[in-house]
């Protein structure tokens, strides 16, 4: 809940908005471009991964934020969790070929208890340094899928090809050789953005600039207050009416 002595920050809310109708409009845009094969290079373009990435991104940090309002964070992180392996069953059901293994909504839940558990710790962490450091982190860990530890792309260590042989430390950021998930955000180097969001909003409160997020924005705010159950229905919805105009334009 982003509430405050009873009041909503509803500015937190809008940007939850705004980054779920960008997830939206992306994943319209991949069953078009992908699904349905109208330009399979789609999600290869460097602006469309710039697109991706800046979703992404902001979705993780805003729920790092988030966690600082709750006080059932536990149960948060169990209930997206759930989320996560609900479409995961889904996805090996009805679209084995786009399996999903640690996809956001996984990854997101376990974020939650693993931070929500840490709290004591985090809290009593200097909120500014300890931004500084979770976000360096995030920097020379982002290669570690790719089997390295560098400055994002650009590799400085190699990593022993031994870890990535097993296969059930894909979750961590160890990924295999023949490891596919079609969303895939491990612990490693994704947990760092989220706990930079969490002490963010220790930074932005200890300067009193949490008074300016206030402001509710109707509409923005509905949809981020739903922003979960949103998430789960919107690519099935968006798959359906694909299909059907497709399948009217091919007729």
């Amino acid at each position: 809940m982003t509430e405050a002595k009873g009041r909503r920050y509803g500015i937190i809310d809008a940007a939850r908005a705004v980054a779920i109708i960008n997830m939206t409009a992306y994943h319209l845009c991949y069953d078009i471009f992908v699904v349905f094969g109208v330009w399979t290079g789609f999600y290869q373009s460097v602006p469309v991964m710039i697109w991706e990435r800046f979703i992404c991104c902001s979705f993780i940090m805003i729920s790092g934020i988030s966690l600082n309002f709750t006080r059932r964070g536990y149960f948060r992180g169990i209930t997206v969790s759930l989320c996560g392996l609900a479409i995961s069953l889904v996805m090996l059901i009805f679209m084995p070929e786009g399996m999903i293994w640690c996809g956001i909504l996984s990854f997101l839940g376990a974020a939650m208890l693993i931070t929500y558990a840490l709290r004591g710790v985090l809290n009593k962490v200097p909120a500014a340094p300890g931004a500084g450091i979770s976000l360096l982190l995030f920097v020379l860990c982002y290669g570690i899928p790719s089997g390295y530890i560098g400055i994002f792309t650009y590799p400085l260590i190699k990593l022993p090809a031994a870890i990535y042989n097993l296969k059930w430390l894909a979750f961590l950021g160890f990924p295999s050789n023949d490891f596919y998930s079609s969303d895939y955000f491990p612990l490693l180097p994704w947990i760092f953005l989220f706990i930079f969001g969490y002490l963010l909003w220790k930074v932005i409160k200890g300067k009193g600039l949490d008074c300016f997020l206030y402001k509710e924005i109707p509409v923005l705010g509905f949809i981020g207050r739903h922003s979960l159950f949103i998430y789960m229905v919107h690519q099935p919805v968006l798959y359906g009416i694909c299909y059907i105009v497709f399948l009217l334009i091919n007729k």
